[in-house]
């Protein structure tokens, strides 16, 4: 019953600004769920300012796993969701679950971390077309640098492009944001 709306761009491109305007068009009533954690006074300074441009008239809900179970307990009487942001979530999965060498680390274990990130993402996926809420995902396009130096870049790299595919796939909308413009996908 949920669509998805698909947002992804570099870092810094507007994606975030753009989701919020496409909510603010189309929606009255908002839950925001932020996947980032405040590690640095730069992070902590960047989230007050995603707090102030959006307003007081969402909902915040700050987490980064098992999203579809934390979500059913708040979603009625709200129309959207807006996931900012999904790269975020798989950067939090991938270390903050794991105690790994990632120089080291196997691609059987690496090939687990990503089939756990994956279900996540299906779940996700699955809740919100079976339920009476749409989601805004906002994610950042991570194959259009430089192949990463080191195992955990590259590993980021693979996992976060593979979850960014599944979420274009679910989407009924998608949008690729550059420099602050936004060219619809589909």
């Amino acid at each position: 019953m949920g669509k998805i709306i698909y947002i992804t761009g570099g870092a810094r491109s507007g994606k975030s600004s753009f989701a919020e305007k496409l909510i603010k068009e189309r929606y009255n009533s908002k839950i925001y769920l932020a996947t980032a954690i405040p590690f640095d006074d730069e992070m902590k300074d960047r989230i007050e300012k995603h707090k102030k441009q959006r307003g007081r008239d969402w909902k915040t809900i700050e987490n980064y796993k098992n999203l579809s179970g934390i979500l059913k307990n708040h979603i009625e009487g709200y129309d959207v969701i807006l996931l900012d942001c999904i790269t975020n979530m798989v950067t939090n999965l991938m270390i903050m679950e794991n105690e790994y060498d990632w120089d080291k680390i196997s691609m059987k274990e690496v090939d687990s971390i990503r089939e756990k990130i994956i279900d996540e993402i299906n779940s996700l996926i699955e809740f919100i077309k079976e339920n009476d809420i749409d989601m805004v995902a906002v994610s950042n396009e991570v194959g259009l640098g430089l192949v990463p130096a080191n195992p955990l870049g590259r590993h980021f790299r693979d996992i976060g492009g593979k979850i960014n595919q599944i979420m274009g796939e679910a989407s009924e909308e998608a949008y690729l944001v550059v420099s602050g413009l936004n060219i619809k996908l589909k």
